[in-house]
């Protein structure tokens, strides 16, 4: 967390609409290269807040931005390898597993690969929900 709150990232809350009123539950976070136009990617989410379909959304919006505002060719991240839910949700909302760090994390006290995973621009096809709100 200290080294996201640190230099040029980009954070966004997450919100819980689910119940009328809007509930910060969350966060993402991209951590820009610029000069590959690419960035690593960081979600966190309160546990209330998982398996509700908010993760997959934050995602999408934050590689919307990411893409259409920001300009970066590619976004990635790792995630624990055992964490399935984490990776479907990164499915859904436009990364693909693209190789692994063998036995770089734990899960549970237990030795396991972290995966990595990435979206491009190229791939990230469909009109921008993100656009259309900015002024002309």
């Amino acid at each position: 967390m200290a080294h996201q709150l640190r230099g040029e990232n980009l954070r966004f809350t997450v919100y819980d609409l689910r119940t009328g009123e809007p509930v910060p539950v969350g966060v993402t976070t991209l951590l820009p290269d610029h000069a590959v136009r690419s960035a690593e990617y960081v979600v966190m989410l309160a546990p209330e807040a998982r398996g509700h379909g908010l993760g997959t959304q934050a995602t999408h919006l934050t590689l919307d931005y990411a893409f259409h505002i920001t300009n970066l060719r590619m976004v990635w991240l790792k995630v624990l390898a055992p964490n399935k839910a984490g990776i479907r949700a990164y499915e859904k909302a436009g990364f693909r597993t693209v190789g692994a760090l063998r036995e770089a994390g734990y899960w549970l006290g237990q030795v396991c690969d972290e995966v990595i995973m990435d979206a491009l621009a190229t791939d990230f096809t469909g009109p921008s929900a993100i656009t259309p709100l900015l002024p002309s």
